[in-house]
């Protein structure tokens, strides 16, 4: 609960990929490694691998922009955005009104005006009476904009909007310089569109890189003819920073401290590493502890390990993850990944029947998922993820150290100790072989969706929080967010959702298709199991 209070503390500011609060929390990790006496696995016997991540954009020497003669202030007038593209453009202006299509409307004036060639000039924001979403953004309207051959795009901020920060981007870069304005300035550009007018604009933007930190530590095996054989124990140690992309508080600017994601799996690595170097047994292969960075982002730091290992993919016999595992209740612990090796279940069942108390353990086949050990997968290497299921506080600021299950969290840590000892091996037992299972698939291909359903798009919101543990029929959720479409419907914890808007629900994957065929506004009728009776609800969808 140490590792956890000091990983979860507000002075981390969230752990970040990259971040100084990120930085003090690799720190950290590294110097309890070296404490109890682990070796370094990184270059140079260092406790890091490191590799240049891309976390916004830095304004290049030429931005301008020119307007009848006339030059607005750079960075108070206007400001390219972190997803432009560097270039110089001369064309004439052309107003594309909101700058989204409208299909089937009469108002779908957008889609049929030639913009090829010119610098479009768009309202920032969604039309009136919509729900602002992902194809409302400026990011979508100018990705919009270049499939349509423009030469750039303009977007008009409403009043009261900030310019865009272009180091805090991370949205991917679209093929046109795209610009923002404010103000005045957005009057003036909005009337010389509407007129023809001709503009020039010259972006440069140069990407922004930052030294990204793995924390990789190891346990030399015993024997020299299985030392070079490896397991791997993994958690990330990163979470969201302030919010923002990834935050289910996306309006909240506030630290998210992430304490079970994934303080809760960091602690636990730590203390694992502890108990085995203490234990007095040596294992026979390899240990090698590791706390990834930028698994928010993209599962990044797992990705740059298995694109550049530091030990022989071919030589590293599993990787265990854990990820979410400080909020267990009603004993129950669930482990993806069962089917990606012959001896798992076996193992499994051996394991948690040593426990003074078993868990009431919930195996998924899947080596896929939301978490670090798909990267593993992918590259053929056997993987095993301990996981305490979601809940409310899920990416939220309300994650913190205080809502953790300390001795629900000890005893996965004693569950993880003795999987990695079986794994890893001991001089005084026959080392166990871990043969790999190629295509192994069950009913839900992600550990931790954010949310239910929404298509490309947006899609609707429900509210709904899922239980990521398979159920005989239908979607149990754990709980309704705060304000949304389930929690003013009167969704509980513990109902299992059976019918929505006339579908039948078997499971998560048939409640995501039934959410894609509603839009914002539409009222459903949802059909829950709730203590065995029948219940119906009426739910009034949103956009997300």
């Amino acid at each position: 609960m140490a590792h956890v209070r000091y990983l979860a503390d507000d002075a981390l500011e969230g752990r970040e990929v990259a971040s100084p609060g990120a930085r003090c929390a690799a720190e950290y990790i590294a110097a309890y490694f070296a404490g109890i006496g682990l070796e370094g696995a990184g270059p140079d016997g260092s406790f890091f691998q490191t590799f240049d991540i891309r976390l916004g954009s830095i304004l290049g020497a030429e931005n301008s922009l020119t307007l009848n003669g006339t030059v607005p202030v750079l960075e108070t007038d206007w400001m390219p955005y972190g997803f432009s593209s560097s270039g110089r453009v001369t064309a004439p202006l052309i107003y594309g009104g909101m700058g989204v299509n409208r299909p089937g409307t009469e108002e779908d004036t957008y889609a049929r005006l030639d913009i090829s060639g010119k610098i479009v000039v768009v309202e920032g924001g969604a039309p009136q009476g919509h729900q602002s979403n992902t194809m409302t953004s400026s990011h979508f309207k100018a990705t919009l904009a270049a499939g349509r051959d423009a030469a750039a795009i303009i977007v008009l901020l409403p009043e009261g909007q900030s310019l865009p920060d272009p180091v805090a981007e991370d949205r991917p870069d679209v093929k046109i310089p795209a610009l923002a304005v404010s103000g005045g300035l957005a009057e003036t550009i909005r009337a010389a569109a509407e007129a023809g007018e001709e503009a020039q604009i010259s972006t440069s933007l140069e990407p922004r890189l930052l030294e990204a930190r793995n924390v990789v530590a190891k346990l030399t095996g015993s024997d020299p003819a299985r030392a070079n054989e490896v397991m791997i124990l993994g958690a990330h140690y990163d979470h969201l920073g302030y919010g923002g992309d990834g935050s289910l508080a996306p309006d909240a600017r506030s630290v998210h401290n992430g304490a079970d994601d994934n303080a809760s799996g960091t602690a636990a690595l730590m203390e694992v590493a502890r108990l085995i170097r203490e234990s007095g047994q040596l294992p026979v292969r390899t240990i090698l502890f590791m706390a990834f960075t930028g698994e928010e982002k993209g599962l990044w730091g797992a990705a740059h390990y298995t694109q550049e290992p530091l030990f022989p993919l071919e030589n590293t016999v599993a990787m265990v993850n854990m990820d979410m595992v400080g909020r267990l209740r009603d004993n129950a612990l669930t482990v993806y990944g069962t089917g990606t090796a012959e001896e798992w279940p076996d193992l499994l069942e051996r394991v948690n029947q040593a426990r003074p108390q078993p868990f009431a353990l919930t195996s998924i086949p899947d080596g896929l998922g939301a978490s670090d050990h798909s990267e593993f997968y992918e590259v053929d290497v056997p993987v095993l993820m301990l996981f305490t299921n979601t809940h409310a506080e899920y990416h939220r600021p309300e994650d913190d150290w205080n809502l953790i299950n300390a001795e629900g969290l000890e005893r996965v840590v004693s569950f993880a100790a003795d999987l990695t000892a079986e794994v890893a091996g001991s001089e005084s037992a026959e080392v166990m072989a871990v043969t790999l299972i190629e295509g192994a698939e069950g009913p839900q291909r992600n550990a931790r969706p954010s949310d239910e359903g929404g298509g490309p798009g947006g899609g609707v919101y429900m509210g709904g929080i899922p239980d990521m543990t398979p159920q005989e029929f239908g979607v149990r959720i754990t709980g309704t967010r705060e304000g949304s479409p389930a929690a003013k419907a009167g969704l509980k914890e513990g109902d299992i959702i059976v019918e929505f808007g006339g579908k039948e629900i078997s499971d998560l994957y048939a409640y995501t298709y039934a959410l894609r065929e509603h839009q914002p506004g539409d009222e459903v009728v949802v059909v829950v199991l709730r203590d065995g009776e029948r219940v119906s609800l009426t739910a009034v969808l949103v956009g997300r």
